[in-house]
C-alpha cells in the first residue's frame, strides 16, 4: 500500500512515445514474381505462399553504418531538429561489422561536428528484437530521473541476406529512425508490456565472417507462434490488472506484427483469433471442432490454421493488412520491420480513421526475445495530419526504386558476399544509382576502417556564371572534391559545386 501510494504521487512526462519517424529504403529491389521464374519455383510460391511482392537489397557500396547515417541525417533535416537537442541515442541491429565498435559511435560523427558529444546509449543486439529493446530503453530514459529534457533517438536498421536457396527470397533491407519524447503522436501505453524470453537455436549467426545465418525454419515458426501465445496472454493479464477487464482482439483498433513475410502475419492474426475463441462462449460450427485443441498441439495444425484464417479474414483486412505496405514491397528489415509496419498504417489510412486509436504491436527476435505492447495515437487532429503528411515521401521512395533483374541481383549479392568483410577495398557499385542524400562507403582501408560520403541533394539552379566565374568554380571544384587521403571531416562534407 505504501508503494502504491508512492507511485500515485510520482510524476512522469505525459504521453511518451514516437514524436517523428524517418524511413530509409535502398534504391534497388527485385520483384518476387521475377524471382519465382528465375529460381524455377512454382508460380505463386513467393507471391502467394510468402505473400511478398518485392525485396529490397544493398550493393557492396552500402552497409549498416551508411544506412544508419542516412536515416539519422534525414530525420534531423526533415524535422529541423537541432543536433544539441538529442540526449540519448539507441541503435537496434543484428547486422554486425565490428565485434567492439558500435554503430552508435559511427553516428556520433554527425553530432560531434555540431558540438554535441553528451549522448547516452549504445547498440542493442538480439536478432529482430533489437529495435524494440532500443525503443524501450529510450522511453525508459525519458520517463526516468536521468532525463534532461532532450529528445531520445532510436535507430532500427538491418540488411537481411541469405545464401542462395529457399531462404533467399525472405531477405530485405531498410532503416527506421524514431524521435522519442513526451506529448508524442504515438504514445506507448504505460504499464502494458508483456515479454517472453527463452534460449533456442532457431536462427543465429555464429560465423562472423559471413552475413548469412543458420536457420531452422520449422523451429523458428514454432518459436514465433509460442512467443505470440505467451505475450498475448501476458498483455491481457496486464490490462486486467490495470483496468479490471480482460480484453480480446477488439481491444486493438489496429494490430502490427514483426513480419518475416506477410503470410506469417496473417497466420499470426488468425492465431490470436483462435485464442479469443477458446476463451469465449461463442459457437461457430466450423470452429467448434478445434475448441479442445491445446496450444502446443496447434502450431502446425493446417486445418485449424486455415479455418481461423478464413474466420478472421475481414478483421485482418481491417486491422492488420494496412500495416503491410512497406514490408510486402521491401521484405524483412529485421529490427526495422515492425516499425515500418506502423509507418505503413499512416500511409494506408486517412487521419480521421487514426485519431485516438490503439495500435497493438508484437515484436519477435530469434534466439529468442519477444514483447507485445501498444500505442495510442494522439487525438489532436492537426498534429496527426502534420505527422502523416511528413511521411508521404515514403510512397515516393517505394515508387521511385530501381527494379533489377534476378540475374543482376544474384551478381550483386555475389559481389557483396566476396567483399563485405574484406579490408583495403573500394566498392565496385556505381554510386550514381543511389538516391540523393544516401550515405555510401568510399573506402575500407587496410586496417578495416571505413570512410563514408553522402550523395549530395540537388541544389536550386543558380543563374549562369560568367566565363571567368565558371573557370574559377571549376578550379574550386578540383580543390574540394572528396579524397580518401583527406581527414575524416572532409569525407562527411561535400563540395558545394558538385
Amino acid at each position: 500500500n505504501e508503494y502504491k501510494s508512492y507511485l500515485s504521487k510520482m510524476s512522469w512526462p505525459d504521453r511518451v512515445g514516437v514524436v517523428a519517424f524517418e524511413v530509409y529504403l535502398p534504391k534497388l529491389y527485385v520483384p518476387h514474381e521475377d524471382l519465382e521464374e528465375y529460381d524455377g519455383a512454382s508460380k505463386g510460391k513467393y507471391t502467394i505462399g510468402l505473400g511478398q511482392r518485392g525485396m529490397a537489397f544493398c550493393s557492396d557500396a552500402e552497409d549498416i553504418n551508411s544506412m544508419s547515417l542516412t536515416v539519422v541525417e534525414g530525420l534531423m533535416e526533415n524535422y529541423d531538429i537541432n543536433y544539441s537537442d538529442i540526449g540519448h541515442l539507441q541503435v537496434g541491429t543484428e547486422t554486425l561489422l565490428d565485434k567492439s565498435k558500435s554503430v552508435k559511435t559511427v553516428l556520433m560523427e554527425l553530432f560531434v561536428k555540431h558540438g554535441n558529444s553528451d549522448i547516452e546509449g549504445v547498440d542493442n543486439l538480439n536478432a529482430c528484437y533489437g529495435g524494440t529493446a532500443a525503443l524501450f530503453n529510450a522511453v525508459n530514459w525519458v520517463e526516468s530521473s536521468a532525463w534532461d529534457g532532450r529528445y531520445a533517438l532510436v535507430v532500427a536498421a538491418d540488411i537481411a541476406v541469405y545464401a542462395s536457396g529457399n531462404a533467399r527470397p525472405t531477405g530485405g533491407a531498410g532503416a527506421v529512425a524514431m524521435l522519442v519524447g513526451p506529448n508524442a503522436v504515438l504514445a506507448l501505453d504505460r504499464g502494458l508490456r508483456s515479454t517472453h524470453m527463452d534460449h533456442v537455436y532457431d536462427f543465429y549467426k555464429p560465423d562472423l565472417n559471413s552475413e548469412y545465418p543458420y536457420v531452422n525454419g520449422k523451429l523458428s515458426i514454432e518459436c514465433f507462434l509460442k512467443a505470440l501465445d505467451v505475450t498475448y496472454g501476458g498483455y491481457k493479464d496486464k490490462v486486467f490488472k490495470k483496468h479490471n477487464h480482460r480484453p480480446d482482439m477488439s481491444y486493438f483498433d489496429f494490430m502490427a506484427f514483426h513480419s518475416p513475410f506477410s503470410k506469417l502475419v496473417q497466420k499470426s492474426f488468425a492465431r490470436l483469433t483462435f485464442h479469443d475463441y477458446q476463451n469465449s462462449a461463442e459457437s461457430v460450427t466450423e470452429l467448434d471442432q478445434f475448441r479442445g485443441v491445446k496450444l502446443e498441439d496447434s502450431y502446425f495444425n493446417k486445418n485449424l490454421e486455415k479455418a481461423f484464417m478464413e474466420y478472421s479474414k475481414n478483421a485482418y483486412k481491417e486491422k492488420t493488412e494496412p500495416t503491410l505496405l512497406i514490408s510486402k514491397n521491401v521484405g524483412n528489415m529485421y529490427t526495422a520491420t515492425l516499425y515500418s509496419c506502423i509507418v505503413s498504417l499512416f500511409l494506408s489510412k486517412n487521419v480521421n480513421e487514426l485519431v485516438g486509436r490503439r495500435v497493438g504491436a508484437f515484436s519477435y527476435g530469434s534466439g529468442l526475445a519477444s514483447s507485445m505492447f501498444s500505442f495510442t495515437i494522439t487525438s489532436d487532429v492537426s498534429t496527426l495530419r502534420h505527422f502523416a503528411q511528413k511521411l508521404s515521401y515514403v510512397t515516393d521512395l517505394l515508387e521511385g526504386r530501381e527494379k533489377v533483374s534476378p540475374a543482376e541481383f544474384e551478381a550483386l549479392m555475389k559481389q557483396r558476399e566476396d567483399s563485405n568483410h574484406s579490408p583495403n577495398r573500394t566498392p565496385a557499385f556505381d554510386t550514381n544509382r543511389l538516391n540523393p542524400g544516401t550515405y555510401y562507403i568510399v573506402k575500407v582501408d587496410e586496417e578495416y576502417r571505413r570512410t563514408y560520403a553522402r550523395v549530395p541533394a540537388p541544389l536550386p539552379t543558380p543563374p549562369p556564371p560568367s566565363s571567368d566565374e565558371a573557370t574559377a568554380e571549376g578550379d574550386q571544384h578540383d580543390q574540394h572534391i572528396i579524397s580518401t587521403n583527406q581527414s575524416n571531416d572532409c569525407t562527411m562534407n561535400y563540395c558545394r559545386y558538385m
